[in-house]
């Protein structure tokens, strides 16, 4: 089952320097947060990666292309310029890295990338959201509900949209939300059939309300209620925040050990 991650947004404002970067490039700990999110699904024994770009893709690719380097010790004759590898390190995931344009919606980037899915089950997250989500409970779910999408949910982080979570963990587009609900938002990880092309190609957001509203109307769509940690970062106040987690061992998306 392979993991399309959504890195293809506006440049980051993460970073003080004038250069922006792709946000998903932002340092955490030394590496950028888009390796810690592949980090997470790769623990559950997903490796197969499809990474949509957009703003500054190349350094995104670059990254990759030199990953092996960049994840070892190097002595550089720079006469000759022969590197030589030491403590070789590296990660068994195969990553393919897609330009799926500058501007183009998230619904748009998805369906650039169909072929490449070969009619199969698929796991989407964004590029700048952390979390300890079980995603091999989140697809046994799926499989068991047998709906076209399924949306990882969790408590709101203070700035995302409440959605229509009903008691049986089911999203319900047309129900009214009132006090005595508990708020849900998007958690960023959802699995989706195939048939979700369908729904993508008449709207421009996973997560909006037409997108919902068609999904809900076919009882195609459910909720895998996550009650651990999630967080985007969005800020560089998230950033710092992640920052420090990372730097005391408190960090709780690390659910790999090495």
């Amino acid at each position: 089952m392979k993991v399309v991650i959504l890195a293809g947004g506006l440049p980051s404002t993460l970073m003080e320097e004038d250069e922006k970067i792709p946000k998903p490039m932002a340092d955490i700990g030394g590496r950028p947060i888009l390796w810690h999110i592949m980090k997470q699904y790769a623990h559950y024994g997903y490796k197969e990666f499809v990474i949509c770009t957009g703003y500054k893709g190349e350094m995104i690719k670059d990254y990759f292309t030199n990953f092996y380097i960049y994840q070892s010790d190097i002595t550089v004759d720079l006469q000759t310029n022969h590197v030589e590898i030491h403590r070789k390190k590296t990660e068994d995931w195969n990553v393919m890295v897609v330009d799926t344009g500058l501007h183009s919606s998230v619904s748009e980037r998805i369906l650039r990338i169909k072929d490449m899915l070969q009619e199969e089950t698929f796991l989407v997250t964004y590029g700048d959201c952390v979390s300890d989500i079980n995603i091999l409970k989140m697809v046994k779910q799926h499989k068991n509900q047998r709906r076209i999408a399924t949306f990882a949910v969790a408590y709101p982080t203070g700035r995302n949209k409440i959605l229509p979570i009903d008691e049986k963990g089911e999203i319900d587009i047309f129900a009214t939300l009132d006090n005595g609900r508990t708020p849900w938002v998007n958690a960023c990880s959802m699995v989706f059939e195939p048939e979700i092309f369908q729904y993508l190609a008449d709207a421009n957001s996973l997560m909006g309300e037409k997108m919902l509203r068609m999904l809900s109307a076919n009882d195609e769509v459910s909720a895998y209620c996550h009650f651990g940690f999630w967080t985007p970062m969005e800020t560089v106040r998230d950033k710092t925040l992640l920052e420090s987690m990372w730097k005391t061992g408190n960090a709780p998306w690390r659910i790999w050990e090495t």
